[in-house]
């Protein structure tokens, strides 16, 4: 069960990772913002995770405030 807690963090770590990664690309805003959406609704699906879409939001603000 431990090894359970690892790979989360693990995953968990990876995912914040390719997200700061995406939010500092020299890229347009917009074009951001679409990435982070279209990657977080690909992993919530994947995962069958149900947010709604304000919860995606307050996600995707949350992720974009600590990479600052």
């Amino acid at each position: 069960m431990k090894g359970l807690g690892y790979i989360g963090a693990f995953l968990g770590g990876a995912a914040a990772g390719a997200i700061i990664g995406i939010l500092v690309a020299p890229d347009k805003g917009s074009n951001t913002r679409e990435k982070i959406s279209g990657t977080v609704n690909d992993f919530l699906k994947k995962h069958n995770i149900k947010l709604s879409r304000k919860e995606v939001g307050d996600l995707i603000e949350d992720l974009e405030d600590a990479s600052e």
